[in-house]
This record gives C-alpha cells, sequence and structure tokens, in this order.
C-alpha cells in the first residue's frame, strides 16, 4: 500500500465490507492503513447483508460508501450528517435480480449525498451504460430525473473528490460534459438503454461527435 501510494498509482484504498468479506474491525483496519499512507478511503457496505459498514464509513470519514441496499434507519440518520457520498449502484441490483434495493428516497429525505454509478464490473454489473443507471435509479429507485442526473454529475464527481474540477458547469471548471439529442432533460433516464448523446466535450473540446466529427 505504502508503494502504490508514493507511485501514484491509486488515490483511494477500497474494501468490501459484508458476509463472507472482510469484517467491519478488518475494514477499519485496512482502510486506516490507506488513510495513513495518504489514500482517501472508500467502502463497499450493505450490500448482501447489514454489516455495519457504512458506520465504518462515516468513523473514518470515507469519500463514498457504495451499495447500501441494506441500511438502516441509524445508518441512513449517520450517512446524512457526514460528509460520506452515499454511491447507488441501481446495475447492480438490476443485473443479480436482487429484491432489496437502495433506499434513495429515505436518504435523500434525510439529507445524504446521493450519487450514482455504473459500479462496472464482469460479476455482478456488467455495464458502462449511465443512461441506463439513470432510468433505472428512476424507475426502481424513485428518484426524479433532476435528483438522478445530478446524483450522476456533481455528486458522483464529489463522490470521487473531483467536484472542484468537474460535475457542473462554472466558471474554472474543466468543461467535461456531454450533449443530448432530446427535447427536455428528463428523456435522458426516459430512453432507457438508449444512447441519445450526440456530443462529448472534455476539457471544452469534442472527443465524441455522433457525425463523427472530434477534435485530437
Amino acid at each position: 500500500m505504502p508503494v502504490v501510494a508514493r507511485t501514484g498509482l491509486a488515490q483511494f484504498c477500497d474494501v468490501f465490507c459484508d458476509r463472507g468479506a472482510f469484517t467491519p474491525t478488518q475494514a477499519e483496519q485496512v482502510l486506516a492503513a490507506g488513510l495513513r499512507c495518504g489514500l482517501k478511503a472508500r467502502i463497499h457496505a450493505e450490500q448482501l447483508s447489514h454489516s455495519g459498514g457504512a458506520m465504518v464509513a462515516v468513523k473514518l470519514g470515507a469519500a463514498s460508501a457504495d451499495h447500501l441496499e441494506m441500511v438502516n434507519a441509524r445508518d441512513i440518520r449517520a450517512l446524512a450528517r457526514s460528509n460520506v457520498a452515499c454511491t447507488l449502484l441501481p446495475g447492480c441490483h438490476f443485473h443479480l435480480d436482487l429484491k432489496q434495493r437502495a433506499p434513495a428516497r429515505k436518504l435523500i429525505s434525510a439529507g445524504a449525498i446521493v450519487a450514482l454509478a455504473t459500479d462496472f464490473n464482469p460479476g455482478t454489473s456488467p455495464t458502462l451504460n449511465m443512461q441506463m443507471i439513470l432510468s433505472l435509479a428512476c424507475a426502481q429507485l424513485r428518484m426524479s430525473p433532476a435528483e438522478a442526473i445530478s446524483a450522476a454529475t456533481i455528486n458522483g464527481a464529489y463522490a470521487l473528490r473531483m467536484h472542484d474540477r468537474v460535475g457542473s458547469l462554472e466558471v474554472g471548471k474543466l468543461a467535461d460534459f456531454s450533449v443530448f439529442d432530446v427535447d427536455d432533460y428528463r428523456e435522458i433516464p426516459y430512453y432507457f438503454g438508449v444512447n441519445r448523446c450526440s456530443m462529448t466535450f472534455k476539457r471544452g473540446a469534442v472527443v465524441y461527435s455522433k457525425n463523427g466529427h472530434a477534435e485530437k
């Protein structure tokens, strides 16, 4: 871990705290070791069982607690009082057909910072499609289109501790954004599994265009 931190191979230290994986005590030891090396903490918590991982995230001031399908009322209150981003991964419970879904409405109502991500991996969420994630967040987690888009942009940037550079259109930021071929922003999650993106910009330059033109 010190070598990884010193050579800049990673910015975060992540741990999976759940039944059959790391216990809360073990997870705290792993993340504390990462923090001592200068790596910011992240934790996969409360996915398959209520393990106590959410409280570890709050205790250590983790950048993000991911999954959170099994959080209870105490966890929600603690997360809402913290600066931990609650990163929900609806693609995972969709692919695995899990009946328990993250309580997005309760987290939002409590004032928690809710983000969205694909959780792209070959085992539990083999998708790169953030538009599909927005659709699932609205249809299955009962988030509004505005809440889902905010969760996928500025709150997602906050979960990566990059909100000072990306995640919103503001003076001084990097101008990373996408343009969608829709009449209303609410159509982005409405068209599930359909790519409505017509252009993508990085640092103000076109890197993708539906008509095939992009700046080098």
